[in-house]
């Protein structure tokens, strides 16, 4: 497929664990399930799994699928009676899909699960988790995109009356979101395309659509020609399976704190980083109550719900979250070890942070009985448009160089516009200045050597005249390729908007838009996986 677009694809930048794990360092790897290029790995965790996921567990686990795409319906007749495994990932669900990366997760599991199918010899099958428990309504309520003119524009959801601090699945929109729909596809180009684009999100998010709802349509309606299935966390039959694996974390949280503690510590003493930080007496569960999602902390003889002020016991949380599973969930830690509980999961798919904060998990998997799933870096990409393509060729800088701030780059332009003979004049100025400076400076000791301080500054201030004179040069330069610099800044837009990769911020649909239904299989072809590959 013909696109007028630039796909550069790799995996993203992380921290020094990170990127020590994505070259394949072993003294790293051992915090993880093994590399993630070794198809023995996959191998020695499909026989774990097998080990706990008989025939009627694999049938539970597809009974808390919400849904999937006809692709995914072959591997799924055969998921039970073969021994189907998943490939899984998951993401708090953003405003219309939110960046970029959520589909570039989504894509990766598709192209993982396809490798191991011959690996392991049985259906493999990507999964995404939904993570509609999540609570940060600030994060989740808004989306950033590129209009018409090419500027930045952000579109959010008003606040909803309840909303703070409740998790996602409980607040359905009623207030401004036809509204909001109108905005965002207001923003977008007006194609060939746009009018299957609009179609999806105006039936993705009627009014009474909670966030996790509408993410969750526009995510099959992306993918629905790709093999793909997917989970709400709030899924009740998942929360009811859930109960025990947060109840055990509950009873045996002080050993676990002391576990992932000492993890920590050993991170630091390799000196990495550590992602998620180990809070004293903090249990790795959120209770929802009257204050909303709160997380648990030991103190007493039960548990203190800070945002509350209250304390609560061990009995009285079971006692409501059997007559309630949802309101007991998983922090960060816990959910990788929930969903492998769950599903039999063979492989993660996380991005940079993800990557870092399951280097702390292994013992925690360890400790509710079973062993980490191999974690995959998700691919990482950069859309380079045609027109963004030309600007990037006139000022002969790479996409990465764009990530500097603005004025940076345009002093660097304009210094490399001054005429060969103008820096060749500036520079002979500046030695001959010093060079006699230096001459005057020998000449007058012995007639006063307190002297050399006037001359000091003589050459100081002239200096510092053609400084100044060098500046206003390159402000005139600036002004005469005003418009150049604004195709620049324009680029930087696109590339690194607010300063940050295109991917962490930007909205899909404007590329949707443009380009049409071929960019997903695009991307798709981009993101091949190709395990046992050697390690650059």
């Amino acid at each position: 497929m013909v696109l007028n677009l630039q796909i550069l694809t790799g995996f993203p930048s992380g921290t020094p664990l990170v990127q020590d794990y994505i070259r394949g360092e072993p003294h790293v790897c051992h915090f993880y399930g093994g590399s993630f290029r070794d198809p023995a790995a996959y191998l020695e965790k499909a026989r774990e799994v097998d080990s706990r996921f008989h025939r009627d567990a694999r049938q539970r686990a597809l009974s808390m699928l919400q849904a999937h795409t006809d692709p995914a319906s072959e591997r799924l007749e055969r998921f039970v009676e073969e021994g189907g495994l998943f490939v899984t990932t998951g993401q708090q669900p953003g405003l219309f899909l939110g960046p970029l990366f959520s589909l570039y997760k989504a894509l990766t599991a598709i192209r993982l699960a396809e490798a191991l199918e011959p690996v392991l010899d049985r259906p493999v099958l990507a999964l995404f988790w939904i993570a509609s428990e999540d609570h940060d309504w600030e994060e989740a309520n808004h989306t950033h995109l590129l209009d018409v003119q090419n500027d930045l524009r952000t579109v959010s959801v008003p606040d909803q009356e309840g909303a703070l601090n409740r998790s996602l699945h409980r607040i359905p929109v009623r207030d401004g979101m036809e509204e909001v729909v109108e905005e965002f596809l207001a923003a977008l180009p007006e194609t060939d395309f746009s009018p299957e684009a609009f179609q999806l999100i105006r039936g993705a998010y009627p009014a009474g659509q909670t966030l996790p709802g509408g993410f969750a349509e526009v995510m099959r309606g992306l993918l629905g020609e790709l093999p793909i299935a997917f989970v709400d966390s709030a899924d009740p039959a998942l929360k009811e399976a859930s109960a025990p694996i947060l109840f055990r974390e509950m009873e045996e949280s002080e050993e676990h704190e002391a576990l992932l503690a000492r993890v920590s510590s050993h991170l630091e003493m390799e000196g990495y980083h550590i992602q998620v930080p180990i809070l004293d007496r903090g249990v790795n569960l959120f209770f929802e109550g009257e204050a909303g999602r709160d997380r648990l902390y030991r103190g007493g003889n039960g548990y203190r719900l800070n945002r509350a002020g209250t304390l609560i016991d061990a009995r009285e949380i079971r006692s409501r979250a059997l007559q309630d599973p949802s309101i007991l969930s998983p922090n960060v830690l816990l959910r990788p070890v929930v969903e492998s509980a769950l599903f039999p999961t063979v492989s993660y798919v996380g991005g940079p942070g993800e990557l870092a904060y399951f280097g702390q998990l292994k013992g925690l998997f360890r400790a509710h009985g079973f062993e980490m799933p191999v974690v995959h870096p998700r691919h990482s990409a950069t859309l380079i448009e045609g027109k963004i393509g030309k600007v990037l060729t006139k000022f002969h800088r790479t996409p990465e160089s764009l990530a500097r701030p603005h004025h940076e780059l345009a002093a660097e332009i304009a210094l490399e516009e001054v005429p060969l003979e103008v820096r060749r004049a500036l520079g002979e100025i500046r030695g001959i200045v010093g060079k006699n400076a230096g001459t005057l400076t020998k000449a007058v000791r012995e007639i006063d050597p307190t002297l050399k301080g006037p001359i000091s500054h003589a050459r100081n201030a002239a200096f510092a005249a053609f400084d100044e004179a060098e500046r206003k040069i390159l402000q005139a330069l600036k002004r005469e390729n005003e418009i150049a610099l604004e195709q620049l800044e324009k680029a930087q837009r696109h590339l690194f908007p607010f300063g940050k990769p295109q991917e962490r911020c930007l909205n899909p649909f404007y590329y949707l838009a443009r380009y049409g239904p071929n960019l997903i299989p695009a991307l798709a072809e981009k993101f091949a996986v190709d395990l046992g590959m050697d390690i650059p």
